[in-house]
């Protein structure tokens, strides 16, 4: 069964865990656990997952110092849970290289759904012919190497930070409703999540500039071309 995916899921309630790990391995995963910080870390050193469910209160280092030791090994989409609904704490989980996330209470079977979606976007992107590098004003995206520049700096992104950028960037100027932006990059059939993109969002402003992405209020956003 060499092609089965394997997720790694830490999270320090062992009923939650248990809950999660059972539902990913019936969706046809090999699931590894890990119940705190250091030991999250060991087992995505030693296991090399193809994504991470990482919980962001835990014993030992949080999980954000998680996600940022195992973004600086090899770049893993990662699914974080937050207990709260703290605005402040998902940017910065986003910011550290998560690429989505769910806050507790949440359904399993949802969670199922964001993990199938993860890797199928990842698949996608791998898939996909190389293309000529996007250069709109003093924004540079390169798809081959998958590196974004302004003005000469390079951002450092997460991989579905990347693919919004690359999506707004190849339509400068166009309106991208919320719900397509779900349904295109994140590969979601439903607009339950429209707050993901707009925390991405916020995200890709912190690190590229304010000035980049426009919001359509009630509709989506655009890129504007920068000077």
């Amino acid at each position: 069964m060499g092609n089965r995916r394997r997720v790694l899921v830490v999270e320090d309630e062992q009923t939650i865990a248990e809950s999660v790990a059972a539902r990913l391995r019936a969706e046809g995963f090999d699931v590894d656990l890990a119940h705190d910080g250091p030991q999250g870390v060991a087992i995505a050193a030693r296991t090399k997952p193809d994504l991470v469910v990482l919980d962001v209160m835990l014993p030992g280092f949080d999980g954000l110092e998680v996600c940022r030791r195992i973004q600086a090994e090899r770049p893993v989409p990662i699914l974080m849970l937050t207990a709260r609904d703290d605005e402040t704490d998902l940017l910065v989980g986003l910011a550290v290289g998560a690429d989505d996330y769910m806050t507790k209470p949440f359904s399993i079977r949802e969670l199922a759904a964001r993990v199938h979606a993860l890797l199928r976007r990842v698949d996608r992107a791998q898939a996909e012919p190389e293309a000529a590098a996007i250069v709109v004003g003093d924004l540079e995206v390169d798809p081959v190497e998958r590196r974004v520049r302004r003005a000469g700096v390079e951002a450092h992104l997460t991989p579905i930070e990347f693919d919004l950028i690359a999506h707004l960037a190849a339509r400068p100027r166009a309106v991208h409703p919320r719900e397509r932006l779900l349904a295109e990059i994140w590969g979601w059939g439903d607009a339950a999540g429209t707050r993901t993109v707009d925390s991405h969002v916020k995200a890709l402003r912190r690190k590229l500039g304010a000035d980049l992405i426009r919001t359509v209020h009630g509709v989506g956003y655009a890129l504007e071309v920068p000077k």
